[in-house]
């Protein structure tokens, strides 16, 4: 059974990324949002620390909670796309698409990829597997203007060579790492029980000249997928 503290922590952290609540925001009181959960202050207060120490919130002394700025980063150095991971293992990579759409960038798209509140993006929803095992569920996030003359199947299957082909130079990544559970939905797609341990990433791709063209948040399965860093 998952703990009162954790649904918390993914009910706000949700709420965060569909931009419920703004960068900045102060968080109501946690006897105010106790009451909301339906819980005691401190199976809040614990709910609230994790995502402090994520990096999602930060406390200011004197003033509340709020919605941090910036999350907790480290970098990592290495191939950013999944496909040629996979294959530099020596494994066949594929793909099961959930949902293609196109949708108003959120508030955290929005910042991520430096868009204008009006602009569109393509959402899509995938799940990657390597040798056929679910290793990750996947959501990706476009920019619309970016890529409207493309067919779907070269976004889905081949993104990043598709920008190569047509000009695109690929740059830098910049990623972020945590830990978290699995709920239901995910749970069902990647073959785990709900409640199993999850790896979680959110990671910006850019181009050679600083231009964001991917935000892509990623849940791996704890036990199937690890991650390293190289130092220079």
């Amino acid at each position: 059974m998952i703990p009162a503290y954790i649904k918390i922590h993914d009910a706000i952290k949700k709420d965060i990324d569909r931009g419920v609540w703004k960068i900045g925001e102060r968080l109501p009181s946690e006897r105010d949002l106790a009451d909301h959960f339906q819980v005691s202050r401190m199976t809040l207060r614990q709910a609230i620390t994790l995502l402090v120490d994520e990096g999602l919130l930060e406390r200011r002394v004197g003033s509340g909670t709020y919605i941090a700025s910036h999350r907790v980063q480290e970098k990592m150095r290495g191939t950013t796309s999944f496909t040629e991971i996979v294959r530099s293992q020596g494994k066949i990579p594929s793909s099961k698409l959930i949902s293609y759409q196109k949708q108003l960038a959120t508030e955290t798209e929005i910042q991520q990829l430096q868009l204008k509140p009006s602009e569109y993006v393509i959402r899509m929803e995938r799940v990657r597997f390597a040798d056929k095992v679910p290793l990750v569920f996947e959501v990706a996030a476009i920019p619309e203007k970016l890529i409207r003359h493309f067919e779907r199947t070269a976004v889905t299957e081949h993104f990043f060579q598709t920008l190569q082909d047509h000009g695109h130079e690929i740059g830098k990544s910049q990623q972020t790492i945590y830990a978290k559970t699995a709920n239901e939905r995910v749970a069902n797609y990647l073959s785990i029980l709900k409640g199993h341990a999850i790896l979680a990433l959110t990671q910006v791709s850019y181009f050679t000249d600083g231009t964001p063209f991917e935000f892509v948040r990623s849940e791996y399965v704890g036990d199937r997928f690890e991650f390293y860093l190289e130092n220079n």
